[in-house]
């Protein structure tokens, strides 16, 4: 770790020395990226000299010790630098781990009602309920995409934007299948039902990220629907994307305007895109170690939402948590708070 911050520490230096030399600084867009970099390792380097500083002042005591006089201060000095030492290497550690590029970005979240009938789509219109009021308590913005509702009020799937800090950085570890286990209203007999839902948490990209040739998008447009006859334009104005070479596709209908649900369906199509491409890069570091948290595969079953016991375990981290009224209602920051430390846990063994 430390051959590592020592070269951390040098190209720390150099690039001291290009931010500030006049050619450099001539060729705007090179001294930006120098400029960001230098952001992004300093405080690395900071807590890395933090801890030479304490380090040395652990020697210097090491050698007042002989020093009768100076005896007693000295003691003083190697007990508080032994103590900080491995305080500061901690942090160090923390600091090397390297950090996802997409933390500080806006989400598009897809909810689709799984295995269950009508009990997996009222589950899924609990959960956006569940991450709606999650917004709510963040101060996000939250804005709804493309919805399919069922008559009793769920969905068949919605998608919607979280736009907010960190709002990646918090959802991201939602992605994967989320089961309950509960009595549906329908249920006469009270027998216990599994359903379940899936949920995709997408980073929101810019046009810079990723390119997308305009011809290879095909765009159908169509009446909005919606249950009940709620909602219904007698205009096309709904509008489906298609991204021919690769069949993704990405739906908008939840505004009047034909041009603002295209506009919503790209993005949408261009963070799904992305992720493809996130999820390809990421499967080849999961070829050489096997991170305990996942972020992206639909498939896995992250997570059971059991009524009868008031309980939501998530099982990738083995925790449960037993305030199921509260966790709904968006309280989700123990949850997401432990989901992110084992994360960092797995990635501190690679590191």
């Amino acid at each position: 770790m430390f051959e590592k911050l020592e070269s951390v520490e040098k190209r720390y230096e150099e690039l001291t020395e290009l931010i500030s030399d006049p050619k450099t600084i001539e060729r705007q867009s090179e001294w930006r990226e120098y400029m960001k970099e230098h952001a992004e390792i300093e405080p690395i380097v900071m807590k890395y000299r933090d801890y030479k500083r304490e380090k040395q002042r652990f020697e210097d005591a090491k050698e007042m010790m002989q020093d009768k006089e100076l005896k007693e201060l000295a003691e003083i000095d190697m007990i508080e630098a032994r103590e900080q030492m491995p305080i500061i290497e901690e942090e160090l550690k923390m600091l090397l781990i390297p950090k996802d590029p997409d933390d500080n970005k806006n989400i598009i979240c897809e909810i689709r009602a799984g295995t269950g009938g009508d009990e997996a789509a009222l589950f899924a219109g609990t959960l956006f309920r569940m991450y709606n009021m999650y917004a709510e308590r963040k101060h996000w913005k939250l804005e709804v995409l493309n919805e399919n509702e069922t008559g009793l009020g769920g969905y068949k799937e919605i998608s919607f934007m979280i736009t907010g800090k960190g709002a990646y950085s918090r959802l991201k570890f939602e992605s994967g299948a989320h089961r309950v286990q509960r009595v549906p209203d329908t249920e006469t007999s009270g027998r216990i039902h599994t359903s379940a839902a899936t949920v995709a948490v997408l980073p929101v990209v810019e046009d810079v990220e990723i390119d997308v040739n305009p011809s290879d998008i095909k765009m159908e447009v169509y009446r909005a629907s919606g249950a009940g006859g709620q909602h219904v334009n007698k205009t096309s104005s709904a509008v489906r994307l298609i991204h021919v070479p690769t069949g993704i596709i990405a739906e908008c209908q939840t505004e009047r305007s034909q041009v603002q649900n295209r506009e919503y369906a790209m993005r949408l199509l261009k963070s799904r895109l992305y992720e493809k491409e996130k999820q390809e890069r990421d499967s080849k570091l999961a070829n050489e170690r096997k991170m305990q948290v996942g972020t992206g595969d639909r498939s896995e079953k992250i997570r059971t939402y059991n009524y009868p016991q008031g309980r939501i375990t998530d099982h990738r981290i083995g925790l449960s948590i037993y305030q199921m009224d509260d966790f709904l209602n968006g309280n989700l920051d123990e949850m997401i708070d432990n989901l992110i430390a084992a994360d960092r846990a797995e990635r501190l063994k690679g590191n």
